[in-house]
């Protein structure tokens, strides 16, 4: 029995960890910004349908199968990575921060898991597909266009895939150190 004694009286002597006052106000602040990226992210790519589109018409590009193919796949791609980001925005707003420190912090394991499918799935096939539209729309670019913007497009296109491939790297950096943190 003394054993128990000493247990219970180290257990009621240890320390316990205090939450910061203003902790549910960092969360919120922190989810804010989550969904303030996830904004952006679906501003620019909406910014580039739009783009998109505004080419498809001005090349009357339904006119062309293989144009018509190449810029619907790309079109297609951004709409539905858009969609991936409406989904997470709507599971965070869904996520109830009164609750317990145990169900939100399950709750933010569960939202960066998915995540990490959205990034090691969705997202690499997303670009690939992307991608294929592009190398679709090539031929007609080659044939329809001087050798040296023609140069220029690609230069451009491999650039900015390079750039997108360090943003996305970055994010997902990020969000797999968040998900390490949570679940330590």
């Amino acid at each position: 029995m003394e054993a128990f004694e000493d247990l219970k009286s180290q257990w009621d002597n240890q320390s316990h960890p205090k939450a910061p006052e203003d902790g549910s106000k960092q969360i919120v602040e922190k989810m804010n910004a989550i969904r303030k990226k996830q904004r952006i992210t679906n501003f620019v790519l909406g910014s580039t349908i739009v783009v998109l589109a505004a080419f498809f018409i001005y090349i009357s590009a339904y006119k062309f199968q293989t144009v018509m193919m190449g810029l619907l796949l790309m079109i297609g791609m951004l709409v539905i990575r858009i969609g991936l980001e409406i989904h997470s925005i709507r599971t965070l707003k869904k996520m109830n921060i009164a609750q317990d420190s145990k169900s939100f912090k399950n709750q933010m394991i569960h939202y960066y898991t998915n995540r990490k499918k959205v990034h090691f799935v969705f997202t690499p096939i997303i670009i690939l597909l992307y991608c294929i539209g592009f190398a679709i729309l090539l031929p007609s670019f080659k044939v329809s266009m001087s050798s040296g913007f023609y140069s220029d497009i690609l230069i451009s296109a491999v650039v900015s895939l390079i750039l997108l491939s360090i943003f996305i790297f970055k994010q997902i950096r990020k969000e797999l150190s968040v998900l390490k943190l949570l679940k330590n």
